[in-house]
């Protein structure tokens, strides 16, 4: 085997598989078991104001591609799946979780279009011209 750029991107693909699979899974432990809702659709390090509305779904999230991580680690170890199924099946599976994360991150902090209301402070408050 020779050593070059290809086959050492491989195997860091590979190795990276066991801890991404690994973080993904206890994520999903976190939430279904411990009901520990303090990583559920975070944005800027902040959960959301209702965390528990989110959580089944970022818990199912983290469950499937956990497992598809694990189904593809296991696929290579016993060379059930070639190089081009096994890399870019974990290759989508990454970059779904990542674009579905940031989805549900940004759906649970929603932005508020338009003029910014009034307070009731404000109202009552003279605007000083």
């Amino acid at each position: 085997m020779v050593l070059d750029p290809s086959v050492v991107l491989t195997w860091i693909l590979f190795l990276a598989l066991f801890p991404i699979a690994f973080f993904w899974l206890r994520r999903a432990w976190r939430i279904l078991v411990r009901g520990d809702f303090s990583e559920v659709a975070l944005r800027r390090g902040v959960p959301p104001a209702n965390p528990a509305k989110f959580a089944p779904f970022v818990a199912a999230l983290n469950l499937v591609c956990g497992g598809v991580i694990v189904f593809v680690i296991f696929g290579v170890v016993s060379a059930h799946l070639d190089y081009e199924t096994w890399s870019s099946t974990a290759g989508i599976t990454i970059w779904s979780k990542f674009l579905f994360d940031f989805i549900l991150g940004r759906h649970a902090h929603p932005v508020a279009w338009g003029r910014k209301k009034k307070s009731a402070d404000e109202a009552a408050a003279p605007s000083g011209k």
